[in-house]
């Protein structure tokens, strides 16, 4: 199946809430992505199914406003998992993160996504710290 990624692309609210949805269990929530992103965020990456245009996946890049970006929230709807349609978000991130000239993006994530994140994706594992508000 062919799939278009479109940096910064055009995307409605309500795709994004389902794709949070169905991937993190946010049911209910009505976020105005539309607004974070253009508020807050270096850039994110849409991945369209090329037959019908339908959102099936979606990588928000915040940033500093310097040289550090973070990928958060990389989601691809249940039934296109395991397709490579994450690793093309990611890797679409890497490329405006880049072309932004951003030095560093960074990632965290649950001990699952390891795999995902360091094999299909490139990232290489770090010292960080957390703290749990």
């Amino acid at each position: 199946m062919a799939i278009t990624y479109e940096w910064r692309g055009d995307f409605e609210n309500a795709a994004v809430n389902r794709l949070h949805a169905e991937g993190f269990g946010h049911r209910g929530l009505d976020i105005d992505w539309v607004a974070q992103v253009h508020r807050h965020s270096l850039g994110w990456v849409c991945a369209r199914r090329d037959r019908d245009g339908e959102l099936v996946g979606f990588v928000n890049v915040a940033w500093d406003g310097g040289v550090h970006a973070f990928v958060l929230d990389t989601v691809v709807t249940a039934d296109m998992r395991r397709s490579g349609i994450g690793a093309g978000l990611v890797a679409a991130a890497v490329g405006g993160a880049r072309a932004a000239r951003c030095e560093w993006l960074h990632v965290d994530f649950d001990d699952e996504l390891r795999t995902f994140y360091f094999d299909a994706c490139g990232f290489q594992p770090t010292n960080a710290g957390l703290i749990a508000l």
